[in-house]
């Protein structure tokens, strides 16, 4: 019987079924930072209890570590603390720990891919929401919370019920100027942000064929924000030849072994779905949010939506109270509106391809006068990849802030906020309410060189006649 990757890898790590239906699951590879941990490592202490073990369990720092500063004690005393924390707990149960003193600290979910720590055919675990990032090399990854990591700390195991999978066929060539990130932000529109609901995404056709793993990983970042646990794209050969010289993948003999049994874990021709889902490339189009999710976006070229077409009394109700918190006119053109900060970075689009995109359209270019715009590495060997390369000149003579790596202004809970009703055009994954740090800043998401255009006019503007992109 065929099967999808998603039924290979759940049956390959079953433990055990439990009474109430669901599956102990064994973790194959465990990621944590310094936010959901200390919590966790409290509660192993409290019962007496080891980690089971730490060989799979690999640490970072990027939540709330500031990206302005570099030298410790840091000014913020929580953000101190939480280093202290991890770096004493990763000591005592000895767990491997991407410091800032390695040089390979970043994002966690950038720093597993880029240490080979990431490998199809396993399930990896991480104490946040965008874990499903590491779905991009065959691998079944979901977040979970600060309880879950304690049991895979303690057990290297977790219980979950199994998903059904729908497959997302995108076929075709993206047209000039259309990117991963307005790949996801379209399928979110026309799938929903509760799409996914207990679903896993298998994401396949011509278009992620031909994508770089980077551009795998943009995509398989926000399966979350459309409702899906879990995202993934099938391994290949782009796959190995990306994990192929990682500190953490295989060498020698090994790797042709550890290849013969990725290539196993890929989807069957014939597997059965719960559901199929169908889009044309060159009917995607530079996309950005009006609202305050995911799921509210149009194309760059479309109107703010008006809550007279609203197809339902929820997604009325849902309209006037985006608008409301946005300050954007019902009818009008999102092009044109006006920012005020442009933010670079977060584990969607904080990779060294996404910096080089900007840096070859940015270069002589300036920031708009009243914008502030920072860009984020997604951890230090994106960051000096790119210092290599001059691109991180490129934004500095552009006007940017060139940062250390971090979370930063993705999520805001380091110094890197929003002020009053700021605007921020950003290259991350959320645009909630309050996200990026102040209870009335708003979000626009967008893709990377979205962003830059954004910088540059200091409107919300089409970076294909920006930049002159076709």
């Amino acid at each position: 019987m065929p099967q999808s990757l998603f039924q290979k890898v759940w049956d390959a790590h079953t433990v055990r079924q439990l009474a109430n239906g669901q599956t102990q699951l064994l973790i194959g590879t465990h990621l944590i930072h310094e936010v959901t941990s200390p919590q966790a490592f409290g509660m192993l202490r409290d019962l007496g209890l080891p980690v089971l073990m730490p060989h799979r369990t690999f640490a970072t720092v990027d939540h709330i570590i500031p990206t302005n500063e570099l030298v410790e004690p840091y000014k913020d005393s929580l953000a101190q603390a939480m280093m202290d924390e991890v770096r004493k707990n990763c000591a005592e149960f000895g767990i491997t720990f991407f410091d800032r003193a390695t040089g390979k600290q970043g994002i966690v979910h950038i720093v597993g891919p880029e240490q080979g720590i990431t490998q199809p055919g396993t399930t990896i675990a991480c104490g946040d929401s965008h874990t499903s990032t590491h779905g991009a090399f065959g691998a079944i990854a979901f977040g979970i919370g600060t309880s879950q990591v304690r049991d895979v700390l303690a057990t290297q195991t977790m219980a979950l019920g199994r998903l059904k999978v729908r497959r997302i066929e995108v076929n075709g060539k993206l047209r000039p100027g259309v990117y991963a990130k307005d790949v996801i932000l379209h399928l979110i529109r026309q799938l929903g942000v509760n799409g996914g609901t207990g679903y896993a995404y298998e994401y396949a056709g011509s278009t992620f064929e031909h994508f770089s793993m980077e551009e795998r990983m943009t995509v398989c970042n926000m399966s979350i924000e459309g409702g899906a646990r879990v995202g993934y794209v099938n391994p290949d050969e782009t796959t190995f030849a990306y994990l192929k010289g990682r500190p953490y993948s295989p060498t020698g003999a090994a790797w042709d072994t550890a290849v013969a049994g990725w290539k196993s874990f890929a989807s069957d021709p014939g597997a059965p779905y719960d559901d199929v889902v169908k889009i044309d490339a060159a009917t995607i189009a530079p996309t950005v949010t009006w609202g305050i999710n995911p799921g509210q976006g149009i194309s760059i070229v479309e109107n703010i939506p008006s809550p007279e077409t609203a197809t339902s009394a929820d997604d009325k109700a849902g309209i006037i109270e985006a608008l409301a918190y946005m300050k954007l006119p019902a009818g009008k053109p999102i092009k044109g509106t006006k920012i005020d900060v442009a933010f670079l970075g977060s584990c969607t689009n904080g990779r060294l391809s996404d910096f080089r995109e900007v840096a070859k359209y940015l270069k002589g270019r300036k920031v708009a006068a009243g914008v502030k715009a920072i860009a984020v590495p997604g951890s230090q060997i994106v960051a000096l990849q790119c210092e290599k390369e001059g691109i991180d000149r490129v934004l500095r003579d552009a006007g940017f802030e060139w940062r250390a790596a971090g979370c930063s202004m993705c999520l805001a809970m380091n110094p890197d906020k929003l002020i009053g009703d700021q605007l921020c055009a950003s290259s991350s994954n959320r645009n909630f309410k309050g996200r990026q740090g102040s209870p009335t800043g708003r979000t626009v998401l967008m893709s990377p060189l979205m962003v830059a255009a954004a910088a540059v006019t200091g409107t919300v503007a089409d970076a294909r006649e920006v930049f002159a992109v076709n």
